[in-house]
């Protein structure tokens, strides 16, 4: 497991420091566009991979195996010259202390993704001046997976990291690209920084820290104690999503947990939890398949 590191923020730019945080697989799908052979693809594919992986996004000084593990997979459904338009789909996960075991943090589509890019066009991040649409987007989730991996290791770990994020939302609205903007919807880069920094979702950072920390890392050495842990963090979040009933951020966390809740409670030492599938299917209705036979 990566080191529990104090968590402290820099100013970026520090390009003496050799410490990238991310192994990021980056993945270009253009076949829509009926184009998909187009060099400049492949090249845009290879630009946004050293972009991401070969940055400095922070002070801290990292090992090899302590990277984050992530992927940003780009749906190009129009392509027209320079100008660019499709999805991203942006994944991140982290390993589960005194196993092999690899948890799914973050699963997210954003299909408000467009941009401009000219082949072999540098690409560069800086605080405080807006580059483009592109870099603002690939940053602004860089420092999305950031925030919520240290979440997952620390209370409100990931705080540096969403305010970063935050000032890439106000730069980038100069740009007039959607997705900025609180009008540009419910799934929007704008509702799910805003919603990871207001105190009305605070349960669901909480939950984050518990569910990783106290739950999944708990359980090599207490699978009792540490599935009790995880269900109690799921419990919490239950007066979030009555103040704001299906908000992005629950959907979001069962898009990428799901799946894993269902395995972690369908084995393993039964805990007395009577109401959790009530608890799961308040909280994830869509997801009820997964809730059955669970112990």
């Amino acid at each position: 497991m990566r080191k529990i590191l104090t968590l402290s923020f820099l100013l970026l730019g520090l390009g003496f420091l050799n410490a990238q945080e991310l192994n990021c697989e980056i993945v270009i799908n253009a076949e829509q566009t009926g184009q998909s052979n187009l060099s400049v693809f492949k090249t845009l594919e290879r630009s946004l991979s050293e972009f991401v992986n070969q940055t400095t996004w922070t002070e801290k000084q990292v090992e090899e195996e302590e990277r984050i593990n992530c992927s940003m997979f780009i749906t190009i459904v129009q392509f027209d010259g320079e100008s660019f338009a499709g999805s991203i789909q942006v994944q991140s996960s982290r390993p589960v202390y005194g196993s092999t075991m690899i948890s799914p943090v973050f699963n997210f589509n954003d299909e408000q993704f467009t941009f401009n890019y000219r082949e072999y066009q540098p690409l560069n991040y800086s605080q405080n001046s807006y580059s483009s649409n592109l870099v603002s987007v690939i940053s602004f989730y860089v420092y999305t997976i950031l925030g919520l991996d240290a979440d997952t290791f620390a209370p409100e770990g990931g705080t540096p990291y969403f305010e970063e994020a935050n000032r890439i939302v106000n730069t980038a609205q100069q740009g007039n690209a959607k997705g900025w903007k609180g009008s540009d919807g419910n799934r929007s880069r704008y509702r799910l920084n805003t919603d990871l920094l207001s105190n009305t979702f605070a349960e669901y950072r909480s939950a984050m820290y518990k569910y990783h920390r106290l739950g999944l890392d708990v359980m090599y050495q207490d699978a009792e104690a540490g599935k009790s842990s995880i269900a109690e963090a799921l419990e919490a979040m239950v007066p979030m999503n009555r103040r704001r009933a299906n908000s992005l951020l629950v959907r979001t966390f069962f898009d990428a947990k799901a799946e894993e809740i269902s395995q972690v409670f369908s084995g393993g030492p039964a805990i007395n939890k009577p109401g959790l599938e009530e608890t799961l299917n308040s909280l994830a209705p869509r997801y009820s398949k997964n809730w059955r036979n669970l112990q």
